[in-house]
């Protein structure tokens, strides 16, 4: 759903040729995509202005779908991280308003000073560290002594062991791929994971 949405918005600004296998860009994330997309159709150097035409039409895309579901146990976790005074940090590779929608939807708690999307980063690994800087900031923290990436994706576990943080890696999906490319902790999911947090 939310990659069609994504062509979908790309569309809508004008770009006609889309390269929708999106596995295998260089940067899993909604503003390359806009970036790389653009530059391939107009041979000439992407606007920052476009993003926010992008955000735009992603959420005018997205209202067209039913809303989407909560990952299992996601709002469990955040809960528990809460309760517990468990820093944390959303990173993602959405645009800020198109993630917090898809939270919302979900009736998941969030603050916005606490959300690192690829509007400021194309690159994983920028907003991961936008991410720890925001944390950082929010707790009043200017130094955590453990620093873990939760993802269910291949990029997440790179990303992890490009910035030399722990990873957890999450769900069946992408399991076998994830432990043959050097996850050293993975749970079926979320659920699984804070169960492993509380008897600790």
């Amino acid at each position: 759903m939310y990659l069609i949405s994504v062509t979908r918005a790309l569309l809508a600004i004008g770009i006609l040729d889309i390269d929708t296998d999106y596995n295998n860009y260089k940067h899993h994330t909604d503003s390359y995509a806009l970036r790389y997309n653009y530059e391939r159709n107009f041979k000439e150097p992407f606007h920052n202005n476009l993003i926010e035409d992008l955000e735009i039409n992603l959420i005018d895309q997205m209202n067209t779908f039913d809303p989407v579901k909560e990952i299992e146990g996601a709002k469990s976790l955040i809960t528990f991280l809460r309760e517990k005074k468990v820093s944390f940090c959303f990173a993602t590779g959405a645009l800020p308003k198109p993630a917090m929608m898809k939270l919302d939807q979900c009736s998941i708690w969030y603050d916005e000073r606490v959300l690192a999307t690829s509007k400021t980063h194309e690159s994983r690994e920028g907003f991961v560290l936008d991410a720890i800087e925001k944390a950082k900031r929010f707790y009043n923290n200017p130094h955590f002594d453990k620093i873990i990436s939760v993802g269910d994706g291949i990029w997440d576990l790179k990303t992890a062991q490009n910035l030399s943080i722990d990873f957890i890696g999450i769900g069946d999906k992408n399991k076998i791929a994830l432990l043959e490319n050097g996850a050293k902790k993975w749970f079926s999911n979320l659920e699984e994971f804070k169960k492993s947090l509380i008897s600790n």
